[in-house]
């Protein structure tokens, strides 16, 4: 066999996209150059804090850090799915110097999209514009492309 006949695996060509659900319903994306880490974690872990938002589920110890853990369906004022199996599905995303611990719906994978693919969110995203870098068209579905700035910084925390 030639060596010159195999060539190295090539590096998809695009942004680096953590795929999930926000409910059952919604499907988005977050850049991963935010996304840290997802973890499953028993709802008996958290921390509940009183006098905060409802979308504010409590803290978490995670490495001998303490993260706020928010819901973040309900942060957007969707509506929320229950956790299953008494756990939940947590995105920890890391925004400059803020850690934070969003519970979404189920956490699909890591998925490619070429550059300069996402469009201005639609008219039935417009109450996620405050939150939204954009929509990806993939197939019949549109999916939402959040902003970790945004989400780490919202008046509603």
């Amino acid at each position: 066999m030639n060596s010159s006949q195999i060539a190295p695996p090539k590096e998809p060509i695009g942004d680096r996209y953590l795929s999930f659900y926000l409910n059952q319903q919604i499907p988005a994306l977050l850049l991963m150059e935010y996304a840290q880490e997802v973890i499953i974690v028993p709802t008996s872990r958290l921390s509940p804090m009183p006098n905060m938002p409802e979308c504010v589920l409590g803290l978490l110890n995670r490495r001998s850090r303490v993260l706020w853990v928010v819901n973040l369906a309900q942060l957007l004022e969707l509506p929320a799915s229950e956790p299953s199996d008494r756990q939940y599905q947590i995105i920890i995303i890391h925004v400059k110097q803020v850690k934070l611990a969003l519970v979404v719906q189920s956490v699909e994978g890591v998925k490619y999209f070429p550059h300069q693919n996402s469009q201005a969110p639609t008219e039935i995203f417009a109450k996620l514009t405050p939150y939204l870098s954009g929509c990806i068209a993939q197939g019949d579905e549109t999916l939402i492309v959040l902003d970790a700035e945004k989400i780490a910084n919202s008046p509603n925390l």
